[in-house]
């Protein structure tokens, strides 16, 4: 289901940068390519729990990141042109946050300093991997994507797992 929903986003370069913008009223990130153009622009939206959606190239709406509220653990839900793709759930763990979605093989786990996370799959192996730059002023991740087709997927692991770090960080 992941491969369908993402076979749209073939164009994409594999190196994503990840920046949130310094001054806006909810959260907002610019998504660029290596050679500094705009893959996709993210804009939060009012709502209990963070609601991000995600606008391509062209301003369209292309998937949306919905966090579950009342819950022990943090859930988000993922949507990709319109379609429910699962939900990403961070798991109990005491050093290395870890996460787990449930439409797919994939696993999500990060390091100790919660900065940078692995996205495998044993079908598929390296899916993406996601690493914070220091020293920045707002939010700045480096997505790197070996195959192209799981770059909204990757992005939208990104934006849930950088929602669950401002909402327990």
């Amino acid at each position: 289901m992941i491969e369908d929903t993402c076979e749209r986003t073939r164009c994409l370069t594999m190196k994503m940068l990840f920046k949130q913008r310094l001054f806006s009223w909810f959260d907002s990130y610019d998504i660029y390519a290596e050679d500094g153009s705009t893959l996709f622009t993210v804009e939060g939206k009012l709502s209990w729990g963070h609601c991000l959606h995600i606008l391509d190239a062209r301003g369209e709406h292309i998937g949306t990141v919905q966090e579950k509220v009342m819950t022990f653990l943090p859930k988000f839900e993922l949507y990709a042109y319109g379609e429910y793709l699962g939900c990403l759930q961070r798991e109990f763990t005491l050093f290395t946050p870890r996460y787990t979605f449930d439409c797919s093989d994939w696993e999500i786990e990060g390091n100790w300093t919660e900065w940078d996370y692995t996205v495998v799959s044993p079908s598929q192996g390296l899916v993406a991997s996601i690493s914070k730059e220091l020293f920045n002023w707002t939010d700045t991740y480096v997505i790197d994507v070996p195959d192209p087709a799981n770059a909204l997927c990757t992005l939208m692991v990104a934006l849930a797992i950088d929602a669950d770090k401002c909402s327990h960080g």
